[in-house]
């Protein structure tokens, strides 16, 4: 009887980004709140990525990709495509490691966004999202300029190092039952529920997407990847049409669950984390609290850790949907 093929990514990984990690990204805070708590009706901990450098945890994954390619490679200069964190988080990484990156980034992508990577130092592309595939169009901009394509999520190292944020978390906390994580292409919640079912596998891994881009939803359901039209939704960095191949094959296996919220309830969401919790949370980055204060977590656990993913939002569109 032949073998199953080895996982693309392992609790060994993990750890090994997070040594690799270590005094390069920062090793954010849990944040606990009893309102929160009495809120949720269970002890939440929220792990607070949007104070990691670029403000969100994509700075993991893409520092981990990029030292890990080989300096001869890295050094002809790095490519990627990205709504806005993972454009800055490869923009950022390649600076540290002496290098330059191309960012191709779609034509709305939030004016904060495009101008943090552009601060530093990327030069960058534009496409129409809604009209163009930036998979193909990255992949042709890195094979054009001979350029190191990281994708936002669909790479091994890219997985791994995302991974290290729910190991953190854990190591703090000790054992939760269930572990609460955005759901976009797929890479936070891979990375973290590797991490989470090595550490404790009974574990309740829990995904969220916004109501309009269930595509992750549908694909667990079909049992393999499925399309949807790109969603219209406050969360624009959960914006995507399809899983990634390599996010998917490890979250059929690992992911318990998918919960989904509406606009409205981000919204609420982004309002009493500001309020209540003192931080900003970009509408990706406050979904998993959405979910859980609009009761879309099943079977409410006692302990729940809480990924909040960034904040990377700029004044005058934080205000408008804290306010509308």
């Amino acid at each position: 009887m032949a073998s199953a093929p080895a996982p693309a990514v392992t609790f060994d990984d993990v750890r090994a980004a997070a040594a690799r990690l270590a005094g390069v990204a920062h090793r954010t805070p849990v944040l606990t709140s009893r309102t929160l708590n009495a809120a949720a009706g269970a002890e939440v901990f929220v792990k607070c990525e949007n104070f990691q450098r670029i403000g969100a945890f994509k700075f993991r994954g893409a520092y981990n990709a990029a030292a890990l390619l080989p300096a001869a490679r890295r050094a002809k200069g790095i490519a990627a495509y990205s709504s806005g964190n993972h454009a800055q988080a490869v923009a950022l990484a390649a600076r540290e490691l002496g290098t330059g990156a191309v960012v191709l980034m779609p034509e709305d992508a939030p004016r904060s966004k495009r101008e943090a990577t552009a601060g530093y130092g990327a030069e960058i592309v534009t496409y129409d999202r809604y009209t163009e595939d930036r998979t193909a169009l990255g992949e042709a901009l890195a094979e054009d300029r001979g350029l190191a394509l990281i994708p936002p999520y669909d790479h091994p190292d890219v997985i791994a190092g995302q991974g290290t944020a729910a190991l953190e978390l854990l190591e703090e906390t000790g054992e939760l039952d269930a572990l609460v994580v955005p759901v976009g292409g797929g890479g936070l919640i891979a990375g973290s529920a590797t991490a989470a079912k090595a550490l404790h596998p009974a574990v309740r891994v829990i995904g969220v997407e916004p109501e309009a881009g269930d595509d992750t939803l549908r694909s667990l359901a079909a049992g393999h990847r499925v399309t949807v039209p790109v969603p219209r939704t406050l969360a624009d960095g959960q914006a995507l049409a399809t899983p990634g191949e390599i996010t998917f094959a490890i979250n059929r296996r690992l992911v318990d669950a998918i919960a989904l919220v509406t606009d409205e309830e981000i919204a609420y969401a982004m309002r009493f984390a500001f309020e209540r919790l003192k931080i900003v949370l970009e509408p990706s980055g406050a979904t998993p609290l959405a979910a859980l204060l609009a009761g879309r977590v099943e079977r409410p656990p006692r302990r729940i850790g809480l990924v909040a993913s960034g904040g990377n939002i700029d004044t005058p569109r934080f205000t408008k949907i804290v306010s509308g």
